[in-house]
């Protein structure tokens, strides 16, 4: 069984676009798709955890989770800056700009973003 997480899009076009511009930034890219499901993983792979971007079976529209968010690790405080300008230029929203957030640690520099869907995530240099 392979590790996976789905986050529920409204808009494949839309996120499509936002999920292969920002999972870029920290070395993820996309290794499958079909109608309504696009598949995410490290250096476009196929291996590790997978991020599966698609429309909800049940056919309701897709909504964020209270309390629910994707956290992803990047290599350095610029592929943070990255992600984040990503994401607003790809349809996304900020949910906390870039920056160092001493209270979760020294060395935690991350962003927080919302998808075209309002799925939350976060990227986290901590080096």
């Amino acid at each position: 069984m392979q590790d996976y997480v789905t986050l529920g899009a409204n808009d494949e076009a839309a996120s499509n676009a936002f999920y292969d511009a920002v999972m870029e930034t920290v070395g993820w890219g996309s290794h499958e798709a079909f109608p309504g499901w696009r598949a995410y993983s490290k250096g476009a792979s196929g291996e590790g955890l997978i991020l599966w971007v698609c429309k909800p079976f049940d056919g309701a529209p897709a909504a964020p989770g209270n309390g629910t968010m994707l956290g992803l690790g990047a290599t350095s405080k610029a592929q943070v800056d990255a992600f984040h300008a990503a994401a607003l230029a790809h349809g996304g929203s900020s949910e906390g700009a870039p920056g160092a957030r001493p209270h979760y640690g020294p060395n935690w520099y991350s962003a927080y973003v919302r998808d075209p869907t309002g799925n939350k995530l976060s990227v986290v240099f901590n080096g």
